[in-house]
């Protein structure tokens, strides 16, 4: 099948599915997924769809961005002045659900940099993460062993990302992720604002459970990229700015939701 052919198939197993995997478009295409990568990152530069680490997203199925918001993201150090009392205590809750001798990772935001703080006070850990601040925290934390996961650096975030850093968490196996949120919704689950997401469902595949640390004013803000679906995270940490008919909707859909007063 020659590429222009194999490009229009693969859009209409996007509009047919959703999504496609470069695993699978291998074995139905009988084509090396080098090559099927390079169709998707074409398609993509045509605005056809929506590349993610493995596959990619048809651009119909991506969540919208509410008009409410700004559509862009906040740089990282601006972040810890937004409901800075609510992080602090969201983030000492998080903590406490870890276990001396787990082994977690670490995404990048301001949150779970705050939850990086916490753990390092008594440490006992293995960290794997690609948060910057959280790593610089950890440096001096007794009994931990820290791992940071190389990657092209995102200043916004002060965080590493992109394919290198995906496939440092090749066959990685951990306890805990921790990760935050640009925006949280229970039916469109965590999105962002920003292009370093991808590295998020990569951590997640790595791990048994998935705490999500994100405090209210996130609630209903939705951003053009999807990082992980509700249904992906475990336990939601959370103030008490959640409206309980919110806090009923994600625990309609299997989430543990943890309010912090």
């Amino acid at each position: 099948m020659n590429p222009l052919n194999r490009r229009e198939k693969i859009l209409e197993l996007l509009k047919q599915d959703g999504q496609v995997a470069v695993k699978d478009l291998s074995a139905l295409f009988d084509t090396s997924e080098v090559t099927l990568r390079s169709d998707l990152k074409h398609l993509e530069q045509q605005g056809k769809l929506k590349r993610f680490f493995g596959g990619a997203q048809s651009i119909e199925s991506l969540p919208l961005i509410t008009k409410s918001e700004p559509e862009d993201e906040i740089q990282l150090d601006n972040r810890y002045q937004m409901n800075s009392d609510s992080k602090e205590r969201i983030a000492s809750v998080a903590a406490g659900l870890v276990t001396k001798g787990d082994s977690i990772i670490i995404d990048s935001g301001s949150t779970t940099h705050l939850v990086a703080k916490c753990l390092a006070k008594e440490g006992g850990y293995t960290i794997i993460t690609n948060n910057l601040a959280a790593s610089a925290e950890l440096l001096e934390a007794p009994d931990t062993t820290l791992v940071i996961v190389g990657g092209t650096y995102r200043s916004k975030t002060k965080s590493l990302h992109g394919y290198q850093a995906e496939q440092c968490l090749n066959e990685v196996q951990a306890d805990v992720l921790i990760v935050g949120a640009d925006g949280i919704d229970p039916e469109k689950g965590i999105t962002t604002f920003n292009e370093g997401y991808a590295i998020t469902a990569v951590m997640a595949a790595c791990v048994q459970k998935v705490i999500a640390v994100v405090d209210s004013s996130k609630l209903g803000r939705i951003g053009f990229n999807k990082v992980l679906d509700a249904s992906q995270i475990d336990t939601l940490v959370i103030d008490a700015g959640i409206p309980t008919e919110t806090k009923r909707k994600f625990e309609e859909r299997g989430l543990e939701v943890l309010v912090v007063e």
